[in-house]
C-alpha cells in the first residue's frame, strides 16, 4: 500500500484505519511532529493519553519527554536500605566493540576473558553485535522513505538475535530473553510504522531505536556469565549516564548527575560483574540519546571515571597502537606506551587509536587505557597513561612516537598585503568558514600576516571558497586581498611525540627526510607544546612521505627502489653481490635494497615487489619484455610505498648519461661507474652538478675513476677541509698498469697485450685501452672536481696504438698486426732500462698550471709508481698539506669485482644518507 506524504485531518482516518491500531497511534504521538500528532489525535473524540514505555529494567519512559521514574518509585527506594557503591582500584573496566561480540562464539570468548580477569569487580561495556547498528539505521531509513520492507528487515534483526541467543542460552534464561526480544521488536515495528506515517524521524527517536542493539548484546552476555555461576547483572546506561548535547554533534557528560544516578542504580542492583550498554545515554530531561561517534569507547572511559577504576581496557581486533598505519608502512611497530597527549594528537589526525574525547574522562583520575587484541591475548597491547619524561623514553630512543595521516584535503590560501596589521581579519575568515559548517583541520600563518592558509576536507572546499569570496568581495576588488586560492589533492602528515618538546633537531630531521625523498611541503604547523609537527603534502606523495619519515625516526628499514641499467659484466657482478648481501643488510643494518627493474639495450625485467636475484637471469629470459627506458624509469620510480629511488647505470653509454639531469630533477638518485656524464661537454657537466647541489638528490660516481678505490671521496675530503690541491698524478688504468708491469725481461709488447686480453683486463678491442682516452676521461673528472673548467679536447692523450693500426677494421686484425711494432716498443723499453727506469702510462692534473696531461713516462725504480704489481692503480695527491710527501692511494683498479664493489659502496653510502644506521 502506498501512502501519500500529505495527510489532512479529514482524510487521515480513511488512510490509516486499515493499517494502524489505536495503540500504534497512541505510541506514534510520542515521536511525531506536532502537526502530524494533531492529525492523528483528530481520529478520536478525546485526546490520547501519553503512552508509557516500559524499559527492560522495569523503569518507565514517558513520551514525548520520556519522563523517567515516578515519585512513588522514589519513595519506595528511599525505604530500602541504601547499598554504598565501592569505588577505586578494585574495579577494572572492559569495552568490547561490535566485532568482539559479532557472533555467539565471539560472545563466549568475551565471557571467558571477563571470567579470567582476576580483578575484584568488573564493569564491561559492550557495543551492539557487528552490523546491528547499521541495520537499525537502515530500518529508520526505510521507514522514512515509506519502504514497507522495514517490516521484513525488522524480522531479520529478530532472527539474528534469536539464533545467537539459542546458541548461547538455555532454560529460563533463554525463554526470558526471547520474550523481551519479541516485545522489543513489536514495539519497534509500531514505532517504525509511526515514522512511515510522518515520513521523518526526529534525532531523539532515531537514537532510541538504534540503541536497542546494545541492550540485546548486554543482556545476552550477562546471562552467559550468570549461567556460569558468577554474580553478574546488566545495566541500561540510560538509567545512569547523563549527557548534555552540544551544538557540534557531540555530547558532554554530566558527571555529578551521573554519579548520583549510579549510586542509586548500584544500591538497587549490587553485583561484582556489571555488563553495561555502550553508545547510549540520556539527557537531563530523560530523553534517550547516543554518544555519537566512537560512543562505546567514550562510555567505557566515562564509566572508568565514575567507578574510579584501576584500568580501562579497550578490546579491538589489532594488537595495539602502531607507530604508523601498517597498511601503508609494513615496518610499523606496536607502541608499548603512549601518553594521553600523544594518543590525543594521533587520534585527531586519523590514527586508529581512540577518539580524542575518549581520553578526557580518564585523564582526570590518571586512569590508564590499554588497547588490546581480543583475538590475540598473548599481545600485551598499548598502554595510554600519564608518563614522566623518563618513562616516555624508556622503550624508544626516538623522540617521535608515531605518525598519522589524513587524506582528501584541500588547502585554502587567503593572501593580500591589506591583511597585515589589520585586527579581525582572521576572525572574519574563520567566521565565514564556520557559517558554511566546514571543519578546519589545520591553520598556518606567517608572521608577516601577508597570508593565512588552512586545510579543510576536499568536499567542503568549494563552499568555503565561495563564502570567502563573498565575504571579502570588496577587499578583493580593491586589491587589499590579492586572492583566495584553492590547492586541491592534499594530505596531512602529523608527527607526534611528547619527547619532541625541547629536543633540538626533530624538525630538521623530519624536513631532511622529506627533502631526500624529493617531497615538497606545502604548509607547516606546530603548536608551542611541540607535541605535534604537521605538514601538508601532495596526496600522491603521502605514502612515500610517511614511509620516509618513519624510516628516518624509527630506524625501520631504509628501503631503496633500485633499477639496474646494463646487466653486463659489471652490472651482473653487482647483482650477484646484492644477492649475497641482501639478508645481512636487512638483519644487521636495516637496509632493504629492492631491485624493481633490470634493463639492457634490448630487454628489461620488471617487478612490483622486487626481483628475486637468485634467478634474475632466468626470469629475464622467460619474463623479459622489450626494453623501454621511459617505461622502465616510470616503473622503478612509481612505487609510492618506497620513498627513495636510485638508478644504477653500469653502462659506458653516453645516451644513458644524457638522462641524468632529468632523472635528478624527478628526485631519482643516480649511482654509476659510467664516465661519460662527468667527462662530457663542460656546460652539461656544470648544469648537472649545479642541479645536484641545489637539490637533495644524490649523484655518486666514485667508481668512475678508481673502480673500488676511494679516489673521489679522498679528493673531496681534502677540498672540503680547506686543503689546496697542487697536482694529482696517477696510474689510472688497471689494464695499462698490468701491461707495463709485465712488459720487461725481453718480452714482446704484443705478447703482453695478448696475455692481458686473454686474462680479461682489456676491452674486446684493446685499442680502446691503448688509445689512452679512458685515462683522459678520468683526468678530466678529477680536474673538474678541483675546479678546472677543461674539456676533453684540452687533454689529448698519447696513444699507444701505432699510427698505421688506428684505422684497422677490427680488434682481431689489430692483434694480428701488432707484432710488427714489437721492435719499436723494445727500443723504448731498452732506453728506459738503460736509464735505470721503468715505463708507466700516467695521467696528471696540474692544478697550478690549470692543465691535464696523459702520456707514457719513465720513472726511477725507487719511485712509488715503479713498485706496482699486477693491475694495481696508484694516485699521488700533492697538496699544501702533503707537499713534501704526497698522499698515496693504491690498490686494484680493474676487474668487475672491484668495480661492482665500488658501486655497491656508493649504494650503501646513499642508504646511510637517507637514514640507515652507519
Amino acid at each position: 500500500m502506498v501512502v501519500s506524504s500529505s495527510i489532512s485531518p479529514a482524510s487521515s482516518h480513511a488512510v490509516f484505519s486499515n493499517t494502524l491500531s489505536r495503540s500504534d497511534i497512541k505510541l506514534s504521538r510520542c515521536f511525531l511532529p506536532s502537526s502530524t500528532r494533531h492529525s492523528l489525535s483528530s481520529l478520536y473524540s478525546s485526546p490520547l493519553p501519553r503512552k508509557t514505555l516500559v524499559s527492560q529494567r522495569g523503569k518507565r519512559w514517558l513520551c514525548p519527554g520520556y519522563i523517567h521514574a515516578s515519585t512513588k518509585a522514589a519513595s519506595l527506594e528511599a525505604a530500602v536500605e541504601k547499598i554504598e557503591l565501592p569505588k577505586g582500584d578494585m574495579w577494572s573496566v572492559h569495552k568490547f566493540g561490535g566485532t568482539c561480540v559479532g557472533s555467539s562464539e565471539r560472545i563466549k570468548n568475551v565471557a571467558e576473558i571477563i571470567m579470567n580477569d582476576t580483578s575484584e569487580r568488573k564493569l564491561v561495556v559492550v557495543s551492539a553485535m557487528s552490523k546491528v547498528t547499521d541495520m537499525m539505521y537502515d530500518l529508520i531509513k526505510r521507514a522514512e522513505s515509506r519502504d514497507g520492507s522495514f517490516m521484513s528487515a525488522s524480522d531479520a534483526v529478530l532472527e539474528k538475535h534469536t539464533q545467537t541467543a539459542k546458541d548461547l542460552l538455555q532454560g529460563d534464561e533463554l525463554l526470558s530473553f526471547l520474550s523481551r526480544l519479541h516485545d522489543d521488536i513489536n514495539n519497534l515495528k509500531a514505532m517504525l510504522r509511526a515514522i512511515s506515517i510522518a515520513g521523518h524521524a526526529t534525532e531523539s527517536f532515531t537514537d532510541f531505536v538504534v540503541g536497542h542493539g546494545e541492550l540485546w548484546s548486554a543482556q545476552m552476555l550477562s546471562l552467559v556469565i550468570k549461567q556460569k555461576g558468577y554474580d553478574c547483572t546488566w545495566m541500561d546506561t540510560r538509567d545512569v549516564l547523563v549527557v548534555n548535547p552540544t551544538s557540534s554533534n557531540q555530547v558532554d557528560p554530566d558527571f555529578p548527575d551521573s554519579e548520583r544516578r549510579l549510586d542509586k542504580w548500584f544500591s538497587n542492583n549490587p553485583s561484582r560483574i556489571i555488563i553495561a550498554t555502550g553508545f547510549i545515554a540520556t539527557t537531563p530531561e530523560n530523553i534517550p540519546t547516543t554518544l555519537k561517534r566512537d560512543g562505546s569507547d567514550f562510555s567505557a572511559a566515562i564509566m572508568g571515571a565514575l567507578f574510579r577504576a584501576r584500568q580501562v581496557t579497550i578490546w579491538t581486533d589489532v594488537d595495539g597502537v602502531y607507530s604508523a598505519d601498517p597498511r601503508k608502512v609494513s615496518e610499523a611497530v606496536i607502541l608499548p606506551t603512549l601518553s594521553y597527549q600523544e594518543a590525543w594528537e594521533m587520534s585527531y589526525f586519523g590514527a586508529n587509536v581512540l577518539h580524542p574525547r575518549t581520553i578526557i574522562p580518564v585523564m582526570r583520575y590518571d586512569i590508564p587505557i590499554v588497547i588490546r587484541n581480543v583475538f590475540n591475548l598473548a599481545a600485551p597491547g598499548t598502554k595510554i597513561c600519564r608518563l614522566s619524561a623518563d618513562e616516555n623514553g624508556e622503550h624508544l630512543q626516538s623522540p617521535v612516537k608515531g605518525f598519522a595521516t589524513i587524506d582528501n584535503l584541500a588547502l585554502v590560501n587567503v593572501e593580500g598585503t591589506g591583511m597585515a596589521g589589520v585586527p579581525g581579519t582572521a576572525s572574519a575568515i574563520f567566521s565565514a568558514v564556520k557559517d558554511v559548517g566546514a571543519n578546519v583541520i589545520m591553520i598556518s600563518q606567517a608572521s608577516s600576516e601577508h597570508s593565512v592558509c588552512f586545510a579543510v576536507p576536499e568536499n567542503e572546499v568549494d563552499a568555503v571558497a565561495d563564502a570567502l569570496r563573498s565575504r571579502f568581495g570588496q577587499a578583493l576588488e580593491a586589491g587589499r586581498l590579492s586572492q583566495v586560492a584553492i590547492i586541491p589533492n592534499c594530505s596531512i602528515l602529523a608527527t607526534v611525540g611528547q619527547r619532541m618538546a625541547s629536543t633540538p633537531g626533530v624538525s630538521a630531521t623530519l624536513f631532511n627526510a622529506l627533502a631526500k625523498a624529493n617531497i615538497n611541503i606545502r604548509a607547516i604547523a606546530q603548536g608551542c607544546s611541540e607535541y605535534n609537527i604537521t605538514v601538508v603534502v601532495k596526496r600522491d606523495d603521502c605514502i612515500k612521505a610517511l614511509r620516509a619519515v618513519h624510516s628516518r625516526f624509527y630506524l625501520s628499514r631504509t628501503t631503496l627502489s633500485m633499477g639496474i641499467i646494463g646487466p653486463g659484466l659489471i652490472g651482473a657482478t653487482l647483482l650477484d653481490q646484492l644477492r649475497d648481501q641482501a639478508a645481512e643488510l636487512k638483519e644487521k643494518f636495516n637496509i632493504d635494497l629492492r631491485v624493481m627493474g633490470i634493463t639492457s639495450s634490448k630487454k628489461m625485467l620488471l617487478s612490483d615487489s622486487g626481483i628475486d636475484l637468485s634467478s634474475w637471469r632466468e626470469q629475464r629470459n622467460e619474463q623479459g619484455q622489450v626494453a623501454d627506458m621511459q617505461k622502465f624509469v616510470q616503473h622503478v620510480h612509481g612505487n609510492h610505498f618506497i620513498p627513495n629511488t636510485v638508478l644504477v647505470d653500469c653502462t659506458a653509454d653516453s645516451y644513458i648519461a644524457s638522462h641524468y639531469y632529468d632523472w635528478l630533477r624527478k628526485g631519482i638518485h643516480i649511482i654509476t661507474p659510467n664516465k661519460k656524464a662527468n667527462s662530457g661537454p663542460l656546460d652539461q657537466y656544470l648544469k648537472l652538478r649545479a642541479l645536484q647541489r641545489q637539490s637533495y638528490t644524490h649523484y655518486f660516481y666514485e667508481a668512475t675513476v678508481g673502480a673500488g678505490l676511494p679516489i673521489i671521496s679522498t679528493l673531496r675530503g681534502l677540498l672540503e677541509t680547506g686543503d689546496k690541491i697542487l697536482s694529482i698524478e696517477g696510474i689510472f688504468s688497471g689494464t695499462l698498469s698490468y701491461i707495463f708491469n709485465k712488459f720487461k725481461g725481453g718480452r714482446n709488447f704484443s705478447e703482453v697485450v695478448t696475455e692481458a686480453k686473454q686474462a680479461g683486463y682489456t676491452e674486446p678491442d684493446p685499442r680502446d685501452d691503448l688509445s689512452g682516452t679512458d685515462v683522459a676521461r678520468k683526468v678530466i673528472i678529477l680536474a673538474r672536481e678541483c675546479g678546472l673548467k677543461l674539456e676533453l679536447s684540452d687533454i689529448p692523450p698519447e696513444s699507444l696504438v701505432p699510427e698505421p693500426l688506428r684505422a684497422t677494421a677490427s680488434g682481431d686484425e689489430f692483434m694480428q698486426q701488432l707484432p710488427q711494432f714489437d721492435e719499436d716498443w723494445a727500443k723504448k723499453l731498452q732506453a728506459a732500462e738503460d736509464a735505470g727506469e721503468v715505463l708507466r702510462y700516467v695521467g696528471v692534473v696540474d692544478v697550478t698550471n690549470k692543465k691535464g696531461i696523459v702520456n707514457l713516462k719513465s720513472y726511477k725504480k725507487d719511485h712509488p709508481f715503479s713498485q706496482l704489481s699486477g693491475s694495481d692503480n696508484i694516485i699521488l695527491f700533492t697538496t699544501e698539506r702533503y707537499k713534501e710527501q704526497p698522499l698515496i692511494v693504491r690498490g686494484p683498479g680493474a676487474g668487475a669485482e672491484v668495480t661492482a664493489g665500488g658501486v655497491f659502496s656508493d649504494i650503501l653510502r646513499l642508504a646511510s644518507y637517507l637514514g640507515a644506521p652507519s
